[in-house]
């Protein structure tokens, strides 16, 4: 096993080369690299790949310190540096540590502690690519399963918005796989059911509650809108409500909003379960839909009587529903972008078609973040009558 270990000795001084490679033979490493100083050691590290490197402090054109300070900058991935010293040098030792060298050795190259030290850092080096393996292989799953979340939910806008309605949706997980979800269904020729929804947590267990809750959602509009009757959003929420209710011993919630829309009389029904009221868009303004009925997320009550209330589009306008991760997008001061924010960035595109809105609205919070990272889902949808 010693065989296959490459190292990188990177020591000014001839006659330490010799003693230390003549004590890594006796240990069984013979994979030795050599470089006389710091410029060539980063040079060394640049075109090959170590498994360790044995670096000196005192050398001519770049020290150690140096060497180490170039690898702390490039923030790549540097094999495991241990530092090369006199006793003398404890000050420098202290640096090198804080700059990331795993150990130090002294000039003497005791074999004993030659072989503990490389030993203690290959295996910690070991366990570190291990890691590293698995977590690339966890990505991918994650990512693979981020794309069948978002596979579940509708992009086909022009086709799902049935005749004097247009929509827009997107949903940007925090995560490789969400806790939100929207959706859209045209249950009959004119009739539009459209909602948002934000499950409580982060990861893959709310990704599984979000698809969960989507067929929850579309099983019981399909059921209720059965012989063409006009479901009413709030008994749909109370069927989904009471299967998440059931047995949740995670105490996994959910809100909603949920709207019914007729497109041509643009009146309809709306819901909400714990969740943000939405806005109407129109005739440049943007206000919130006041005196909605204040329930409970699904998932805390079972058998929870759902109420709706009524909901009226007059030609031009536009129904905005959101979850909160668009709220409560923070920037780099842990401010929130906040319902102020979102309202004026609404008028400005109160009369825009939902596309434009909706990225309207996703621009105004990237911008806003700054570049901090995000930390909850964001989803938005937008629905224009006329």
């Amino acid at each position: 096993m010693s065989e296959a270990v490459s190292i990188l000795v990177v020591e000014d001084s001839s006659f330490n080369r010799l003693v230390l490679k003549k004590r890594l033979a006796e240990l069984g490493y013979t994979g030795i690299t050599e470089a006389v100083d710091g410029v060539e050691g980063l040079a060394a590290i640049e075109r090959g790949a170590f498994d360790i490197v044995l670096l000196d402090l005192e050398m001519p054109r770049l020290d150690g310190i140096g060497v180490l300070e170039a690898l702390h900058a490039a923030r790549g991935a540097a094999p495991p540096v241990i530092v090369i010293s006199a006793l003398t040098e404890m000050e420098k030792i202290v640096r090198c540590i804080e700059l990331g060298a795993e150990d130090y050795l002294p000039k003497s190259f005791d074999p004993p502690l030659l072989r503990a030290r490389l030993g203690a850092v290959l295996e910690k080096k070991r366990l570190r690519d291990l890691a590293d393996q698995r977590l690339t292989a966890l990505e991918a799953e994650l990512e693979s399963a981020r794309a069948a979340q978002l596979d579940l939910v509708p992009r086909d806008f022009a086709a799902i918005a049935p005749p004097g309605l247009s929509l827009h949706a997107a949903m940007i997980p925090a995560r490789q796989v969400g806790g939100d979800l929207y959706d859209a269904v045209r249950l009959a020729p004119g009739l539009l059911l459209a909602g948002v929804a934000d499950v409580s947590g982060k990861g893959a267990p709310a990704g599984l509650t979000m698809a969960r809750t989507l067929g929850l959602i579309r099983a019981a509009a399909v059921m209720l809108s059965a012989g063409g009757a006009v479901p009413d959003p709030a008994a749909i929420l109370a069927r989904a409500n009471d299967d998440l209710s059931r047995e949740n011993d995670s105490q996994t919630f959910v809100t909603v909003v949920l709207a019914a829309i007729d497109a041509a009389s643009g009146t309809g029904r709306i819901a909400l379960a714990g969740h943000e009221p939405p806005f109407i868009l129109g005739n440049g303004a943007a206000r919130v839909l006041t005196g909605l009925s204040r329930q409970p997320p699904l998932g805390t009550m079972e058998d929870y009587p759902y109420r709706s209330d009524p909901l009226a589009l007059a030609p031009g306008e536009a129904l905005f529903l959101f979850s909160d991760g668009v709220t409560e997008a923070e920037d780099d001061a842990e401010g929130f972008f906040g319902r102020d924010r979102l309202a004026d960035r609404l008028e400005a595109t109160a009369d825009a078609p939902p596309r434009a809105v909706v990225e309207a609205v996703l621009d105004a919070v990237t911008a806003f973040a700054g570049g901090a990272p995000q930390a909850d889902d964001i989803t938005v949808l937008a629905v224009r009558r006329g």
